[in-house]
C-alpha cells in the first residue's frame, strides 16, 4: 500500500521491516497478479481419487441419484485398482458440488 501511494522503495522496506529485494519483488508481483498470497504445488497427501475416478463417481452418481455413499463407495471399490473409504467418496462428492437434498412439498396456490 505504501508503494502506491508513492513511498519510495527504502522507506517501504523501511517501514515494513524488510529488504528492499522483498519489496520489489512482492510489489511486482500484486501489480501482475494482483494478489501476493504464495500458491504453492504439491503440498500436502496426493489424492486419492484422480480425475478420472471424478468422472466415474460422478456418473455413477448421477446414473441412479438415490443411491447412498454406501452404495456409491461399493461400487467405486468393486474395480480391483480403486479402494477408497465411504468418508472420502462423501467428501469427493461435495467437492464436485453434489450433496444430498430432502425435496420439499410445494404450496398450491388457489
Amino acid at each position: 500500500m505504501a508503494r502506491t501511494l508513492g513511498t519510495s522503495i527504502t522507506e517501504t522496506a523501511r517501514l515494513v521491516g524488510c529488504s528492499r529485494s522483498a519489496v520489489v519483488s512482492i510489489h511486482a508481483k500484486w501489480i501482475n497478479d494482483g494478489d501476493t498470497s504464495s500458491r504453492r504445488q504439491g503440498v500436502g497427501r496426493p489424492r486419492v481419487i484422480k480425475e478420472k475416478g471424478h468422472q466415474r463417481l460422478h456418473s455413477s452418481s448421477k446414473q441412479n441419484r438415490r443411491q447412498t455413499v454406501a452404495q456409491l463407495t461399493a461400487q467405486y471399490n468393486a474395480d480391483p485398482s480403486a479402494s477408497v473409504s465411504e468418508h472420502t467418496a462423501q467428501r469427493t462428492l461435495l467437492d464436485m458440488g453434489l450433496c444430498s437434498r430432502r425435496p420439499t412439498r410445494q404450496l398450491r396456490r388457489q
